[in-house]
């Protein structure tokens, strides 16, 4: 048995298939169309655009389902919390609709939150952590939110950036430095041969942090003729050492718990790096699985399929 999953984010259209144990998961994602200069798209321009592509992406995964499909799972807002809504779910949710209701199997709703950390508990072989707490970091251009996650991935929001988010920062650093949007992998290229700026300290208070200053700063370097590739790695060693301080301070308060970080920006191979040098047990996603896709999705629907023993119809 197989089950499908379907996300369709602020930035990203992608679907999966994950088989009933849950060792393998086949995925695809597209990028929204952004215009060349433009740093994000509306809410009405990204259901538009998941209109279109989301029955593209499935043409091209579904003949990839050589078992019958037991249940769809999509999701259906940001995060799990009352009055978490945004406009451009709905594109997966009519089609998962349409797709649960042709085959006759369960449709299962999760959060865009949850599927993160799902594919990074999967994709690090830590799905044991499920049913365990733990402490995360959902890192992305629309999130930097620091999680103390209980037993079926209730996530309660307990820090993170209470001003620019770190995916943001990311974009409009890599923007003014001439790189198209999102700029996440060129700027963690680009930093691959920058000097280190000495002295770099985090902005934050408690479990909170402030970015906005480290964009800035970038651009008052940008100005004095500071080097891209010193920018760039300035940039990203700055949102860890923000990050790592934050942890440390949940660490304090709520007990030293395993530490996951999902999300895009946890895609940069600096960022990663230096975490695992101060957290070398913390669990990361898997690059491929870091950024928006519906892996978690398919994970965590796979998951309640069993746990409820849900009958299913044999379709193919």
């Amino acid at each position: 048995m197989l089950t499908l999953g379907i996300d369709t984010s602020n930035y990203t259209t992608s679907a999966a298939l994950c088989d009933f144990d849950g060792a393998r998961v086949a995925h695809l994602q597209r990028l929204l169309p952004v215009q060349p200069g433009e740093m994000g798209l509306r809410q009405s321009e990204a259901l538009f655009h998941h209109t279109v592509q989301l029955p593209q992406v499935l043409e091209q995964l579904l003949p990839q389902a050589e078992l019958p499909i037991a249940a769809v799972g999509v999701s259906d807002r940001p995060r799990n919390a009352e009055g978490s809504y945004m406009p451009c779910f709905l594109a997966g949710v009519a089609v998962a609709q349409g797709v649960a209701g042709a085959l006759k199997v369960p449709l299962r709703r999760f959060s865009h939150q949850q599927g993160h950390l799902a594919a990074a508990l999967f994709s690090a072989a830590r799905m044991d952590l499920m049913e365990r707490e733990f402490l995360a970091f959902h890192v992305s251009g629309g999130t930097t939110e620091m999680l103390h996650v209980r037993p079926g991935l209730q996530a309660k929001i307990i820090g993170g950036s209470d001003d620019l988010k770190a995916g943001q920062l990311v974009d409009r650093v890599g923007g003014f430095l001439g790189y198209p949007f999102p700029a996440g992998a060129a700027l963690d290229a680009l930093a691959q041969t920058g000097a280190l700026i000495p002295g770099i300290k985090p902005s934050t208070k408690g479990l909170w942090c402030s970015l906005s200053g480290i964009e800035n700063t970038t651009r008052r370097m940008y100005t004095r003729g500071v080097k891209k590739e010193d920018i760039a790695l300035f940039t990203l060693v700055s949102v860890t050492v923000n990050l790592e301080s934050l942890a440390q301070a949940a660490f304090r308060e709520q007990g030293t718990l395993p530490l996951v970080f999902s999300g895009g920006v946890c895609c940069s191979t600096i960022l990663r790096g230096l975490l695992l040098e101060r957290f070398p047990d913390a669990v990361f996603a898997a690059p491929e699985f870091s950024s928006d896709n519906a892996a978690g999705i398919a994970v965590l629907a796979g998951a309640l399929f069993i746990q409820g023993n849900e009958p299913c119809n044999t379709n193919h």
